[in-house]
């Protein structure tokens, strides 16, 4: 075997141990956003239909974020998945890029749980971390893709420049608007505060009902 076939294919396999560790850590944060969701804790002996409709209500924050943050995880894995399908060689900042691109991977079953847990009560906390771990995911994406797009790099193959410009613009659009969303929350509270009022008069309500 000639020195250019054997390091072909070291190259490749090295790029593949980097993608399938990609795979591996978006399977087990994707998989970790369900653990916040738990089966409601009622005493069987007391249990009702009514108590377990209503503890079922108070785990729809939970699943809302549950969802949000699922497919988002699952958006930028294809992301992942079609960007890597042009990359044909690694570097060691590749590898760095990647990992810290996989940080904000990581952080997101934290962050949804966080968010979803304190969102009828209108903290600003929560949304704060949720959308700053959005951004840093997207921004991440954005660098990661101008560094294996960078024409003569060589890692890279069947880029051109009408796509490269696409690109560029589409891994901006998501942490753009998440940053103008939670510019919306924090400059037109009044209205999400009185949702947020309104949800919990209605969950007090079905708490006296449930009690009668």
């Amino acid at each position: 075997m000639s020195d250019h076939l054997q390091n072909e294919l070291k190259k490749e396999f090295q790029l593949e141990r980097m993608i399938l560790f990609s795979d591996a850590v978006f399977a087990i944060a994707i998989t970790l956003l369900v653990l916040e969701i738990r089966v409601p804790a009622v005493d069987r002996h007391i249990a009702t239909d009514a108590l377990l409709a209503h503890s079922l209500d108070e785990l729809v924050p939970k699943f809302i974020g549950f969802l949000v943050s699922f497919f988002m995880i699952g958006l930028y894995w294809t992301v992942h998945h079609r960007m890597f399908g042009y990359v044909i060689n690694y570097t060691p900042r590749l590898l760095w890029l990647n990992l810290i691109f996989l940080l904000a991977v990581v952080l997101m079953p934290f962050s949804s749980g966080f968010y979803s847990e304190y969102v009828l009560r209108q903290l600003r906390l929560p949304v704060l971390i949720y959308v700053l771990n959005l951004v840093f995911l997207g921004v991440m994406h954005f660098i990661l893709w101008l560094y294996i797009s960078r024409p003569g790099s060589g890692l890279t193959t069947g880029i051109t420049p009408e796509l490269k410009r696409y690109y560029n613009l589409r891994a901006l659009v998501s942490p753009t608007m998440f940053l103008l969303m939670a510019c919306l929350y924090f400059f037109v509270r009044p209205g999400f505060s009185l949702m947020g009022a309104g949800l919990n008069s209605t969950n007090s309500a079905r708490r006296k009902k449930i009690c009668l």
